[in-house]
């Protein structure tokens, strides 16, 4: 049984995680910070906040398309 098969992926996803811990880094050093992005909603009151975080979602939606995306292109290979 190889494990080369197994390497690869954990491989992939170690760099996946490191890349996308850069990208929030770099996120935070732009101010831009989760839930505070335009499209979000937040409605705050006296003793609550409630954040609708649509425009986070919509780009985190896109970032996970793309990275499956390119993720499956390298294993079809």
């Amino acid at each position: 049984m190889s494990l080369t098969p197994l390497a690869r992926i954990l491989i992939i996803i170690g760099l996946t995680l490191a890349a996308l811990g850069g990208l929030l880094l770099l996120a935070q050093r732009l101010g831009l910070s989760w839930g505070n992005l335009p499209g979000d909603i937040r409605v705050e009151g006296e003793n609550y906040t409630c954040i609708f975080a649509l425009g986070t979602s919509i780009l985190l939606s896109i970032l996970l398309t793309l990275g499956l995306n390119l993720l499956l292109r390298i294993l079809k290979h």
